[in-house]
């Protein structure tokens, strides 16, 4: 079996209209609980680990960031007390002011001020690439996650959703890790050191001020919790918001058409109204945290001005000692309140983070088998296809194929007709391994498909869908997505046979012209004659013909069916047709009724049955 030249897909392309990635997404916010918090997180220090050492480096960066930061109101203290002694000595008449020891000082406090930021700086910078590393890295495992997905997942999940796990959730991972892991290790840090230099300054006034953490704490989470409720309807009505503008932007024209305007824009302004409730008294709510937090810390503030005065004043603490405590209970709420923000953040980030990893562990397709058959370039495809009481269905307990036996032999043309629904597609689907069956047997050459590498058998096909696929690219480029390595006169020859060559140089630039996203810049017919072009240009071993002249008028159907009736020559060809008049020239005809074969053979010998086929033919006539 001769394996022709492999055609891989390149994901950039995966934008163009039919493709699964055009749905928009739905946006993460905040307030989002996981539903396995510990698991999620577990997965992601898991995910993390490939950057350890960096992660320990930013560590002890973001630890002597702060560590230096802290140190500063003490030393401060002291440029103070040596002020204060100076300025005493001076009254009495006993000395002067050291200004040499106080620029001392102040330059220390630079130094380590300095030393600080620059800290600071290179942290961000790490911990920066460190994110952007993980995303890449979880983006690249979603990206070949759904290459490997079943089409079984996509039946039941929208594109949107998919769509939002690869962007509005990664991008949660990577920016609330970016902030809230840093910010966790230096309000811990900062928690820790100004505690410590409290207590060197006064145990008793440091008791006083953790006196009134427990009540900053239960004011905060009363907060938290009456919050969480109004973060989860904001998120809610924010898909709402999202799939309805993407409905009806998709279907702008059908709207108009029905003077759907109004009914579109009142239930927008219903879901945009209970998406401002939720989001203003979610916001207003987590907005008064820092507001809380800062009016328990003037509390403590008072508390300690007082405690204090009365210190200096009897002499058992300096004015330099008190003026770095009260600075330090300044920063104590400080990272309080980061702690209590970063708490909310990891939820956003375990929440955003679990879709994420639910994707990836999701059920793959079922696994080559250890002995398969692999395809070898001396190897040659004949194109025997044979169909052994083959049954199937989407949902195993409907069968939609059932007992579906047959023989087609090396390049004969069949074609399956019958009405919508009778199983003709879903016949194709099991052909090139998109589905498993769920009994019988399909066999190429004599082996089970299932024996095949799915790359090594779908490389033998060539498909026209009803349904164009097109991306954003030049003409050229799209149908050179037949065969990559392929030149530009193999391009423009395949043009020529699918009668696409006249129409694509009337247009601008035309094989160099750009398709639109949507490729709505030529017509459906026009779609429908470039993808044909691009099968042409596959040159496979075996055809899949599903309605592909189902867009074209009359006289360039003719046309096209000369081109395939060309490129059918010693391939075997399956042709799913609605339109009869297309398949009389066939091999062999296959009638399907409610997934059974009901009649077979060729076209004058069915009309002369005059039985299900006749009745269809006649029908259309």
């Amino acid at each position: 079996m001769t394996q022709e030249k492999q055609r891989q897909p390149t994901t950039q392309r995966f934008q163009g209209r039919g493709g699964h990635m055009g749905r928009g997404p739905m946006a993460m916010m905040p307030g989002e609980k996981a539903k396995n918090f510990s698991g999620t997180i577990k997965n992601l220090v898991r995910y993390l680990g490939a950057y350890k050492g960096t992660i320990i480096f930013v560590s002890l960066l973001a630890i002597a960031s702060t560590v230096f930061t802290i140190l500063g109101p003490r030393i401060l203290g002291r440029a103070t007390d040596e002020l204060f002694t100076g300025v005493l000595a001076r009254f009495a008449g006993a000395g002067d002011i050291n200004f040499n020891k106080i620029g001392e000082i102040i330059l220390w406090l630079a130094g380590l001020y300095l030393l600080s930021s620059l800290f600071a700086y290179f942290q961000g910078y790490v911990m920066a690439g460190v994110s952007m590393k993980l995303t890449y890295r979880l983006r690249d495992d979603i990206n070949a996650k759904i290459h490997k997905l079943p089409f079984q997942f996509f039946d039941k999940t929208t594109h949107g959703e998919v769509l939002s796990r690869i962007t509005n959730d990664v991008d949660t991972v990577s920016q609330s890790l970016n902030q809230s892991l840093m910010q966790l290790i230096t309000s811990a840090a900062s928690i820790l050191g100004i505690t410590i230099m409290m207590f060197t300054i006064s145990w008793l006034m440091t008791l006083v001020t953790m006196l009134i953490l427990p009540l900053s704490a239960v004011l905060v989470s009363i907060i938290v919790k009456k919050s969480q409720k109004h973060f989860v309807g904001q998120q809610e009505y924010l898909g709402h918001v999202n799939g309805h503008v993407e409905e009806m932007f998709a279907a702008h024209i059908i709207v108009r058409s029905f003077n759907g305007e109004q009914a579109s824009l009142d239930t927008f302004s219903k879901y945009n109204d209970k998406l401002y409730q939720s989001a203003w008294k979610a916001n207003f709510l987590s907005g008064l945290i820092m507001p809380v937090t800062g009016f328990i810390g003037n509390l403590a503030y008072v508390a300690i001005c007082i405690l204090g005065g009365y210190f200096t004043v009897n002499g058992s603490m300096t004015v330099g000692g008190i003026q770095a405590f009260l600075q330090y209970v300044r920063q104590f709420t400080h990272p309080i309140a980061q702690l209590a923000n970063v708490s909310n953040v990891l939820q956003q980030t375990a929440a955003a983070a679990e879709r994420v990893f639910e994707f990836l562990a999701e059920e793959e397709e079922t696994p080559e088998v250890s002995d398969v058959f692999t395809m070898t370039a001396g190897d040659r495809v004949e194109g025997n296809v044979r169909f052994e009481h083959v049954s199937f269905g989407y949902i195993p307990e409907k069968t939609v194929v059932n007992n579906f036996s047959v023989q087609v032999n090396s390049g004969q043309r069949v074609a399956i007709v019958g009405h919508t629904g009778a199983g003709k597609t879903t016949i194709v689907k099991l052909l090139m391994r998109f589905y498993d069956v769920n009994a019988g047997e399909i066999a190429v050459d004599g082996h089970d498909i299932r024996m095949f590498k799915r790359d090594d058998l779908r490389s033998m096909f060539g498909m026209v869908l009803q349904d164009t696929w097109l991306f954003n690219g030049t003409i050229a480029d799209n149908i050179r997505y037949g065969r990559l390595n392929a030149t530009d006169d193999d391009v423009v020859s395949a043009a020529k046979a699918a009668q696409a060559d006249h129409f694509v140089r009337t247009l601008p630039d035309g094989y160099n012209m750009t398709l639109n996203e949507e490729a709505d810049n030529i017509s459906q017919g026009q779609k429908q004659l470039l993808t044909i072009a691009r099968a042409i240009l596959a040159d496979p071993e075996i055809l899949i013909l599903d309605e592909a002249t189902s867009n074209v008028d009359t006289r360039t159907e003719v046309m096209i069916q000369t081109a395939m009736s060309n490129l059918m020559k010693g391939r075997t060809s399956f042709v799913i047709a609605h339109r009869l008049s297309t398949i009389r020239n066939a091999d062999l005809i296959l009638v399907m009724r409610h997934g059974d074969i009901v009649e077979q053979g060729k076209h004058e010998q069915l009309l002369a049955q005059n039985g299900f086929y006749a009745e269809l033919y006649n029908s259309q006539f």
